[in-house]
């Protein structure tokens, strides 16, 4: 079993509380570097939001 595995087992069911999580750490990236490197934070935010779950990947990311 691979880690990748492991940890959607250990995600499943707590999907919403992984996003939060996803969201609020690189809130604290953005802060701590004055928003210098934003929209590669926001990018790395949505490609891990997608590989979560419960939300389909967007047209740009297949």
């Amino acid at each position: 079993m691979s880690m990748l595995d492991k940890l959607k087992g250990m995600l499943k069911g707590h999907e919403d509380q992984a996003r939060q999580g996803v969201d609020k750490a690189g809130d604290a990236f953005d802060s701590r570097t004055g928003n210098k490197y934003q929209s590669q934070v926001d990018s790395v935010q949505q490609k891990l939001d997608d590989q979560i779950g419960n939300r389909p990947p967007t047209d740009d990311q297949r």
